[in-house]
């Protein structure tokens, strides 16, 4: 079974940082094309960044290019968003994603 725990989340100021981490089971981590969403309060999902099953090739949204870094470790099975310079637009609840799979999420607030 797919399972995908994400943990990182919490209360920061605006400027501040955050790392994100998913710890993934179920699956062959090390093949997988992951990728990070997030839901804003009363909003849709948004795409946020995905990297390739080696980690090689990254991609981001607009919003964040400059900001966030997607990252993964193959040996931990594990993927990470380290998110810099934080601003209000960011707040919104953090899913990493396996094709149609997600994890339960975590809030990411940002606020003085």
């Amino acid at each position: 079974e797919v399972q995908l725990v994400e943990s990182g989340g919490g209360l920061v100021q605006p400027g501040g940082s955050l790392t994100l981490s998913c710890a993934a089971s179920g699956f062959t981590f090390s093949t997988a094309y992951m990728t990070w969403v997030r839901q804003a309060p009363g909003k849709g999902l948004e795409w946020v960044s995905g990297i390739s099953s080696g980690g090689a090739v990254t991609n981001y949204a607009n919003s964040v290019r400059g900001r966030f870094t997607i990252s993964r470790d193959n040996a931990k099975n594990t993927l990470y968003l380290q998110m810099n310079n934080l601003k209000a637009e960011d707040t919104a609840v953090y899913y990493c994603k396996m094709a149609e799979k997600r994890g339960q999420g975590t809030q990411v607030t940002v606020s003085s």
